[in-house]
């Protein structure tokens, strides 16, 4: 059972009545987590304020997704899970196989391999990560610049999976099962 209240965008109002209006154009729905963030117009706002800036950065959407779903699954995050399957396959279109294997924080080319390794990282360390573990990230090819956009790709990515796991929002998501957390 949800735990905090999903708003009902029809009948909200005020700040997030008009996050859920700009939410509704762009996407043709609000998402049971929008709609949960929307009771502080901060939170929703903040969260869609660095998803945007975000998807503006060096790293592209598709690092980005795969990043999303390697830490959905690092935190069991069953909503961001089967959020960023859905957007990954149908939007940015990415390969079945490599979404799954992005979900056990694996890929196949391994510069991506070293960008999600370097995202277990942060979330295992809890942000202590070692010098070494920042060279295998910068010898792959990531400058300062990227490094940055793959942190804050993690922090966005760890504040939803929190956000979803303690809220329990409800999965309006075709659901995809967790491949739960596995060592590096």
């Amino acid at each position: 059972m949800q735990r905090l209240t999903a708003l009902d965008p029809e009948t909200t109002t005020g700040k997030s009545k008009d996050l859920f209006n700009a939410i509704q154009n762009k996407l043709g729905m609000v998402p049971n987590m929008m709609r949960t963030m929307g009771n502080s117009p901060a939170v929703l706002s903040g969260y869609l304020t660095l998803n945007a800036t975000l998807a503006e950065g060096k790293l592209g959407a598709k690092l980005g997704e795969l990043i999303a779903l390697t830490i959905a699954n690092a935190n069991n995050c069953e909503y961001c899970n089967a959020a960023h399957s859905f957007i990954g396959e149908k939007l940015v279109h990415i390969d079945t196989n490599a979404l799954n294997d992005a979900r056990h924080g694996r890929s196949a080319d391994p510069k991506i391999q070293a960008a999600l390794d370097f995202s277990r990282l942060i979330v295992e360390k809890k942000g202590m990560v070692s010098d070494a573990d920042l060279g295998n990230l910068k010898n792959a090819g990531y400058d300062d610049a990227a490094v940055a956009e793959i942190i804050a790709h993690v922090a966005l990515n760890v504040f939803t999976n929190y956000f979803n796991n303690t809220a329990n929002v409800l999965v309006d998501f075709p659901q995809v099962e967790l491949a739960g957390a596995t060592a590096i």
